[in-house]
């Protein structure tokens, strides 16, 4: 057990915050202001994490701290002895949630990238929409209505991920090579797709307090990059929009350039987050491990 005193934990728990607040305060001004962000609020719209949840630091199972009084009110903290910490009987609770995240992660891991879906998953969720029926209505169709369905029409659809697919139309659904659905996903889930990488920082929060909110961070940073090319690859025009001072350049998915655009950027955030993955199916087999012991030493 590793113990900090006030003084070390406070500090982390501020840089954490800090860290995560060149995010979190942008997002929560454009709520106050009722302004949208089609890119960077949704990792707070579409997860159900809130600003507040992120911002709050824990130092994961298997840390005690000093002075922490504020931590010993939260779910599946306990105070013993003066020293506050996530508790066995908390972690050995998680194991259905545990053993679930294990084997999905291990799944998608075992698996090569695959390159070749281009983005369309966006595509077929406006698939035979008219422009104020799409999700982002309130940003026009780069290539409109009748453009956008040729996309669609003319490439093969491969989605993989049950997340992405159970958004498209009606009318898209059957051009998709795969039919996922919720219960099996360690059956088609794959490191090449940018929902899978997004979703680490999903499966990271969900197993907060158990695991260091460092973590969390980085998988957040790494859904929040990912989020940007899945918008620019999207068939809205964003040019208006500026992401971190920057225009909001599309990759042109339907041109054989856009596509080598998209599919090498695919394959780097692939490579980002493999050790990501790595790192949430180390902790989760440390804490299917270490929490029944503990508990039984209690």
């Amino acid at each position: 057990m590793e113990v900090l005193d006030q003084r070390e934990w406070q500090a982390r728990a501020a840089s954490h915050a800090a860290r995560v607040d060149a995010f979190v305060a942008p997002h929560l001004a454009r709520r106050e202001a009722r302004v949208k962000h089609p890119v960077h609020d949704f990792l707070f719209t579409y997860y159900s994490q809130r600003p507040a949840q992120l911002r709050r630091w824990h130092p994961g199972f298997g840390t005690a701290l000093r002075g922490a009084a504020e931590h010993a009110g939260l779910k599946g903290y306990a105070e013993v002895n003066g020293l506050v910490g996530v508790t066995a009987e908390h972690v050995a609770s998680q194991r259905p949630l545990l053993e679930a995240t294990r084997r999905l992660l291990r799944a998608t891991a075992s698996r090569p990238a695959q390159l070749g879906c281009f983005g369309l998953h966006e595509w077929a969720m406006v698939y035979r929409l008219d422009q104020d029926e799409t999700r982002h209505a309130d940003w026009p169709l780069r290539l409109g209505p009748a453009g956008t369905d040729a996309v669609v029409e003319s490439h093969r659809i491969s989605c993989s991920h049950f997340d992405a697919y159970r958004f498209f139309t009606g009318p898209a659904r059957p051009l998709n090579t795969l039919s996922p659905t919720a219960d099996d996903r360690p059956d088609f889930e794959q490191p090449g797709c940018l929902h899978a990488g997004m979703d680490l920082y999903k499966h990271a929060f969900r197993l907060t307090p158990m695991i260091s909110s460092d973590l969390v961070a980085d998988c957040f940073e790494l859904a929040r990059e990912i989020r940007e090319l899945d918008m620019r690859a999207a068939p809205y025009d964003l040019s208006d929009l500026e992401v971190d001072g920057r225009p909001l350049e599309p990759v042109r998915i339907e041109t054989a350039e856009g596509k080598r655009e998209y599919a090498a950027a695919q394959a780097a955030f692939a490579e980002r987050g493999a050790p990501l993955r790595l790192r949430l199916v180390r902790e989760c087999e440390r804490l299917l491990e270490e929490a029944p012991a503990a508990h039984q030493e209690r």
